[in-house]
């Protein structure tokens, strides 16, 4: 099934398209449903010269030592482009991605996306700054995982979804629109389980953590100095 004209229009680096030249595009696009859990790339897999977005629903970006260890890149949300080497790369898949919800995930082919980027160079920058804005964050993940204490990490952490999933204001704080389990948060900064907990139970004093994920900032500013690495 192709992809509707409002569900082209979710996809951040096809927002500028005007309607002619989403129509000239859809007949190239395709939809793809998956369940929560389900893999939708594995790890390795050659990638067909498509590019890849999330139409609806979310996905998680994973990759697996050698140890076995999986370690959880990113979380990526409605409108975002995954998969940059089926396009500019190997064509090899660098991690795992699976459907975080149930989701759609819509494909372009990479002859038709060429040809609409050659009518609208908008697409290409707006790639490109998709893809180094992810570079920048794997970099800081890198760096941190080297260099920062996990707390720090797991600080910032909570910070970033805050900021990128956004909050609701409760009685006792600001609560986190999405849900991060333990599991999550610990392959998400490079710790064991056993650790968020122990780490999660000594933030009290500035979070919440109730069954299922949810998490309420009850200080930003303490929050915060733990971020910044201000308080041992």
């Amino acid at each position: 099934m192709q992809a509707s004209l409002e569900q082209l229009s979710q996809i951040t680096v096809f927002a500028g398209l005007t309607t002619a030249d989403k129509i000239s595009l859809q007949p190239q696009t395709q939809l793809q449903h998956y369940s929560k859990g389900e893999m939708i790339l594995h790890e390795g897999d050659r990638l067909p010269a498509k590019l890849y977005a999330v139409v609806s629903g979310s996905i998680q970006v994973s990759k697996t030592a050698t140890t076995g260890k999986e370690t959880i890149l990113r979380t990526l949300a409605v409108g975002e482009i995954f998969a940059a080497p089926a396009l500019l790369g190997n064509g090899i898949s660098p991690a795992t991605v699976t459907a975080e919800s149930e989701c759609e995930i819509l494909t372009v082919e990479r002859d038709a996306l060429l040809k609409a980027i050659q009518q609208n160079p908008e697409i290409a920058l707006q790639m490109l700054m998709v893809f180094n804005n992810r570079i920048q964050q794997l970099h800081e993940t890198v760096h941190g995982l080297v260099s920062e204490r996990a707390i720090v990490r797991l600080a910032r952490l909570i910070q970033y979804y805050a900021a990128e999933s956004g909050t609701e204001r409760t009685t006792q704080g600001e609560t986190l629109k999405v849900k991060l389990s333990y599991y999550r948060m610990a392959r998400s900064v490079g710790i064991s389980y056993e650790e968020c907990v122990r780490l999660i139970k000594s933030l009290n004093s500035m979070i919440t953590y109730s069954r299922g994920g949810k998490i309420t900032i009850l200080d930003t500013n303490q929050l915060d100095a733990i971020a910044l690495g201000s308080i041992e």
